[in-house]
């Protein structure tokens, strides 16, 4: 039996990005662009009308930014992918997109490759940011006060809570940090609830960013 094409809704507000797009995408047969947008708020309407997997989108658009977009979007669907692909490189833009809700930061200079990566990635239930997208956020961390200083009265986490929230930022899935941890997929489930909730998070993207601003892991 063949394999369901992943159906794509593609969010550009000019017209020759979105064709660059379209031509890398419509080349691999596993991908279907199923519709369109030029504007965020056109997008929105799309997305209730087509029901994609995955959005690939802009951020600076007219009606509705994309970060606007993602959070109307994410508030009646919380299953479909949303990747920002983007020229905006500054790390409000970064934080702000992925706390709407995003699971992926590409650059428009990313390569074919990479977005094909980001792709898999995130339909694997994963987040992906371009390593540049990374960098910018270290980076402005390291130049900021310590938040760990700022924020006293933040509620510590459990040993348990931290392994598991160095393998989300490790882009481990959930099942891949049940195998790790020998613990089961319900646990792993909780242990996340639990995260999001002694963060003030409100997504998986916001927990990688909570942990790089307070610099809890060495490797990352």
């Amino acid at each position: 039996m063949t394999e369901p094409k992943l159906r794509i809704l593609l969010v550009d507000d000019h017209k020759m990005i979105r064709e660059g797009i379209k031509t890398f995408l419509e080349y691999n047969d596993t991908y279907e662009i199923v519709a369109e947008s030029d504007d965020g708020q056109d997008a929105v309407e799309k997305q209730q009308q087509y029901h994609p997997d995955l959005i690939i989108a802009d951020i600076a658009m007219p009606v509705l930014n994309g970060i606007e977009m993602t959070t109307q979007i994410r508030s009646k669907d919380e299953k479909v992918k949303i990747i920002a692909l983007t020229m905006l490189n500054e790390n409000h833009h970064i934080k702000q997109m992925m706390r709407a809700g995003a699971n992926g930061y590409l650059l428009k200079n990313c390569t074919e490759d990479e977005l094909n990566t980001a792709i898999t990635r995130v339909m694997d239930g994963n987040i992906y940011y371009a390593q540049e997208v990374t960098d910018i956020i270290v980076r402005d961390t390291a130049a900021k006060p310590d938040p760990k200083k700022r924020l006293t009265r933040e509620i510590p986490l459990t040993s348990r809570e931290k392994e598991v929230l160095h393998l989300i930022c490790k882009e481990y899935s959930n099942a891949e940090i049940s195998d790790e941890l020998f613990i089961g997929m319900r646990t792993v489930d909780a242990h996340k609830r639990n995260l999001l909730e002694k963060t003030g998070c409100k997504n998986v993207a916001g927990l990688v960013i909570y942990a790089m601003e307070r610099d809890l892991f060495d490797d990352l």
